[in-house]
């Protein structure tokens, strides 16, 4: 991690309520050439006649004269260079812009991905950093690099877009500027070298500059802007939406075809001004996701995230009924969800997910068409859930077979039929199937079974042979019904798991608010939530108290972990005054200093940072969607009991 966050005296949480977060303007057009720089550089030197502090914190110039000459006049921030791969990469210098703090800093190419060694992964970030900074930002976007249209520009392009924002960052700001021109004028530019040089303006031109595309691309900028003044409008009150009461939900999955699902319900929630949900069922089978499925089910979920869903988890057996349920408690009014291409084995005939929701709901339910290639399971491969070998389930399956062929014997001998001593195995497999963990061991004692009661009950006995023509029917009936028992006995078992971690996850929540509750000081609070975060996570939890003017000092808890306050180096705690002085998560598995091996969070009051979390990750697993949300909810809590103790030691210091 080569950039440590510089943190200045004047950014702490005590002092920063005198900052008013910056303005932001968006130069916004719908294709390269069209002149966003150049507009951009233009109400630069604008905003200089005016009395303005301007500096031109990074401006992509691509070597266009009527471009290099607006950059006289204007002060210009070198920029970080930073070696990678043995290239010297030049990038926006964040640190020194805030240094330097400017009125009005221009920053170029909002959608850029920044190099590894950057503060932030994206440069969107570094200027929602220098808006809450207090410094006011011009910059520039194209409508392909907008995430939810990423999927309809690259229906009319064919071309996919790796450098894109979330909505949320186009929507906040205060002012758009639409920089269009004729699609055939861009053409006339591109061909004349004013937007790339002579052989990249050829390949343009054929791909992804034609003028069908530059008229479509340009329709929808026009419409995107649109949309954007009018979400504007509705904020301050000037008129009501016209779609109030709609809930639009997605469910999310690992499947490839999940993200178009996604951005088409993000662009259905801002046409309707409605309330965005991305569902995420969690089954005994999502627990085994593993690999590329694991990795594009956590994009998925960062991508909902990003274009404003509220992330839920629910927990069961049968995704339909989950959904169903889900949808009725929270008022949801219309579900957006991909269309399974996979080939259905038509023995079976079992009805997709979309016409289960159908028939259990009468919600509107869109259906968006998954172009992925077709996918065919191989008849006669079966999926199992992992098991993991232990002696204890050995030996259980070992003694329900010895059990089981003891009672059947016994029947045998007092005259029962061979259907009771069937009963009897089938019971056996049952209680392995209870007492033991996973599949593997139900259907082994089903296979032992039906060869126990070949070897010991039929004629000729004790051996592996069958006389009566009726056994082979025997025993695979007995077997389908063994291997269905022990199926749903784990189906059962699995449920009745989930059930209790979501009641463990609940009953946690409801008790940290009430030991939050019994806090005398804030130290007793970050405590309080450090001991509840680590039994959630089952690892070692840092924390420390933030008041302006104070430096972090940062306690374990279990405060027998005094060692993994070693492992806080000088860089880690640049992250943590950084989480301090923005009040925004950073640290692994975020965007913002992701070489980070722990995960800090501020913890939030109504005022400003109250304390700030470490959670570990290097070494430990990845906390899930519902496990991010239950902390934060707890950090929440505690900020609000911290807040509450802060104010009446201060009302208490007034009294005389």
């Amino acid at each position: 991690m080569e950039n440590t966050p510089q943190i200045m005296s004047d950014c702490f949480p005590g002092q920063k309520s005198t900052i008013f977060p910056g303005k932001l303007k968006i130069f916004f057009g719908y294709a390269a050439g069209v002149g966003k720089t150049y507009a951009m550089l233009q109400a630069a030197h604008q905003a200089q006649k005016e009395g303005i502090d301007v500096v031109a914190g990074y401006v992509e110039h691509h070597a266009r004269p009527d471009t290099l000459a607006l950059l006289q006049g204007l002060e210009v921030l070198p920029c970080r260079e930073i070696d990678y791969r043995g290239i010297k990469l030049k990038e926006f210098d964040l640190d020194q812009a805030l240094q330097r703090k400017p009125q009005l800093i221009l920053v170029d190419e909002l959608a850029h991905n920044n190099a590894p060694g950057c503060r932030h992964t994206k440069r969107y970030q570094d200027v929602e950093e220098l808006l809450q900074a207090g410094i006011n930002v011009y910059t520039t976007v194209n409508v392909q690099h907008l995430e939810s249209l990423n999927d309809l520009v690259s229906s009319i392009t064919g071309i996919a877009v790796h450098e894109r924002i979330p909505d949320r960052i186009f929507d906040r700001a205060n002012q758009v500027e639409l920089v269009d021109i004729e699609p055939d004028e861009l053409v006339k530019r591109l061909q004349a070298g004013k937007v790339y040089q002579e052989r990249q303006a050829k390949q343009a031109l054929q791909n992804f500059f034609t003028v069908e595309n530059l008229a479509a691309l340009r329709e929808i900028a026009m419409r995107r802007t649109a949309d954007q003044l009018n979400r504007t409008a509705l904020q301050e009150g000037r008129e009501k939406s016209a779609k109030a009461g709609e809930h639009i939900l997605i469910c999310l999955s690992s499947s490839p075809s999940n993200p178009k699902v996604i951005r088409t319900a993000a662009r259905m929630a801002e046409a309707f001004h409605s309330g965005f949900t991305a569902l995420f069922v969690q089954t005994p089978e999502t627990k085994e996701l593993s690999g590329d499925n694991l990795k594009r089910l956590r994009s998925n979920l960062h991508l909902a995230e990003q274009l404003g869903a509220q992330i839920s988890t629910v927990y069961g057996t049968d995704p339909a009924v989950q959904i169903a349920e889900y949808a009725r408690v929270s008022g949801v009014t219309k579900i957006v969800m991909g269309r399974i291409n996979h080939k259905q084995n038509p023995l079976i005939g079992k009805k997709s997910l979309a016409d289960r929701l159908i028939a259990l709901t009468d919600l509107d339910i869109y259906i968006i068409p998954d172009h992925q290639p077709l996918y065919k399971k191989p008849l006669g491969k079966f999926h199992l859930p992992k098991s993991h070998f232990t002696g204890k389930d050995a030996c259980i399956t070992l003694a329900a077979l010895i059990l089981s062929s003891m009672a059947g014997l016994g029947f045998y001998h007092a005259g029962f039929s061979e259907s009771n001593i069937i009963t009897v195995y089938i019971l056996g497999v049952l209680i392995t199937a209870v007492s033991t963990d996973g599949h593997l061991y139900g259907a082994v004692e089903s296979l032992f079974s039906v060869a126990a009661f070949n070897f010991l009950f039929t004629e000729p006995r004790f051996t592996f042979r069958a006389n009566d023509p009726n056994y082979p029917v025997t025993f695979l009936t007995m077997l389908s019904a063994s291997i269905i028992a022990s199926s749903l006995a784990s189906r059962v078992k699995a449920q009745a798991r989930m059930a209790a971690q979501k009641s463990y996850y609940t009953e946690l929540l409801l008790e940290s608010s009430q030991k939050l509750q019994q806090g005398r000081t804030e130290w007793d609070c970050l405590r309080l939530t450090a001991e509840q975060l680590s039994r959630l996570f089952d690892r070692p939890i840092l924390y420390a108290l933030s008041k302006s003017g104070q430096d972090l000092s940062f306690r374990a808890e279990p405060s027998d972990a005094q060692e993994v306050l070693a492992q806080l180096g000088t860089e880690e705690m640049g992250v943590a005054k950084w989480v301090q002085a923005n009040n925004k998560y950073a640290g692994a598995t975020t965007s913002t200093l992701p070489d980070s091996k722990w995960f800090f969070l501020s913890v939030r009051g109504t005022q400003g940072v109250m304390g700030i979390v470490a959670v570990p990750v290097a070494g430990y697993s990845i906390p899930d969607a519902f496990e991010k949300n239950l902390l934060i909810a707890i950090l929440n809590e505690c900020g609000l009991s911290q807040e509450r103790i802060r104010l009446q030691e201060e009302r208490g210091k007034e009294v005389p």
